[in-house]
């Protein structure tokens, strides 16, 4: 029997995301029907309600960071995960595919996502967010999609690790492979910026430099490990950071922005042989012009990393339990708790820089 939700739907490029009903099929081969606790409001959603990364797919269940209940299965799904207590991930490796043959599942190009059965009322068959779709009661995910944690862990926080923690934290640990006694520099520090940083502190970075406009998130940079903060607008990030590590660089950067000219910045601040890594999900006709003997001349490695090159199933898990252990700092990445109705308004308040995460909360 279908299940009637609701949910924030996109249905055309540059408009608000409206709240409306919508419906779901019974879960198929591998799937999972589950009840949504809570839901990180993401950069990217926004980027997607605006067609940013093109115009395709509207319209668009918003929403890809999720904590909830997993509530009824499809075929091939043991009956006992009725009642599990989730973390959605964005990408699940298939294990059939070249890249996880190989052994690097984190490379998967066959995610494992539901079939699309989720359709609004006038009958339009809906898009999730990355396959996921979390601004709302209901959604329906891949069986692998859904990551159990620990059941006394808090939704807000848990919903969290989905994207933007799992991406910044992963971008260190596992992207640039951050080593003890090292120097880093963060472009950009909002959640997924504030994660990166938090990684480069649980890696052993002893110098880490916040980068970003807002003196506010200069300030909360600090609370997450920052060393030092560069207010870029009042000063040569790349003079600055080189001043701070003693005239040579920093041995990792990473570009949280999207933005050519931050990128070109997190490359040229770069102590030889440097790792420079890209996060940033970058527009739409996005392009950088390099000196290419000067980017040759500092050597290193320049890469782009998807989703932190985290394995869920491995690191959802490990991350939960940090955040038990005091190691990971989530309570301070909820700025602000909503209502579902309250998204249009969490977007401009992310616009206007005023907070790391607005988390959208519904009834337990």
């Amino acid at each position: 029997m279908a299940t009637t939700a609701q949910g924030v739907i996109a249905r055309t490029p540059g408009a608000p995301g409206q709240l409306e009903e919508f419906t779901i099929d019974d879960p198929g081969q591998n799937e999972v029907l589950v009840r949504i606790l809570a839901s990180g409001v993401c950069h990217t959603d926004l980027g997607m309600k605006r067609g940013d990364y093109g115009t395709g797919d509207f319209p668009h269940l918003l929403g890809h960071e999720g904590a909830g209940i997993i509530e009824a299965v499809g075929q091939g799904v043991d009956e006992s995960r009725v009642g599990e207590y989730v973390i959605l991930a964005w990408r699940a490796p298939c294990g059939e595919c070249r890249f996880c043959l190989r052994g690097l599942p984190n490379l998967c190009s066959a995610s494992l996502n539901a079939e699309k059965r989720m359709r609004t009322t006038d009958g339009e068959t809906l898009t999730p967010v990355l396959g996921i779709g979390t601004f709302c009661t209901h959604t329906l995910v891949h069986a692998k999609q859904a990551i159990p944690v620990a059941a006394d862990l808090p939704p807000a926080q848990m919903s969290l690790i989905g994207c933007g923690v799992m991406t910044g934290v992963g971008a260190a640990l596992y992207s640039a492979g951050v080593r003890p006694g090292t120097s880093a520099a963060v472009f950009g520090c909002g959640g997924v910026g504030d994660s990166v940083i938090q990684g480069a502190v649980l890696a052993g970075a002893t110098t880490i430099i916040a980068v970003d406009l807002d003196p506010r998130k200069l300030e909360w940079a600090k609370d997450f490990g920052a060393t030092h903060t560069v207010n870029a607008r009042e000063e040569d990030p790349v003079a600055r950071i080189k001043e701070i590590t003693g005239g040579n660089g920093v041995d990792y950067s990473f570009e949280a922005v999207g933005r050519p000219e931050t990128l070109r910045q997190a490359l040229f601040c770069r102590d030889l042989a440097g790792t420079c890594v890209l996060i940033g999900v970058p527009g739409s006709g996005a392009t950088l012009e390099l000196p290419i003997a000067d980017f040759f001349g500092l050597g290193g490695a320049f890469r782009v990393s998807w989703y932190g090159d985290c394995l869920p199933s491995r690191d959802f898990p490990m991350l939960a339990e940090w955040y038990r252990q005091g190691r990971l700092k989530l309570d301070e990445v909820v700025t602000r708790k909503i209502g579902i109705e309250d998204t249009e308004q969490a977007f401009e308040a992310m616009e206007r820089g005023e907070t790391l995460r607005s988390v959208i909360m519904f009834d337990a």
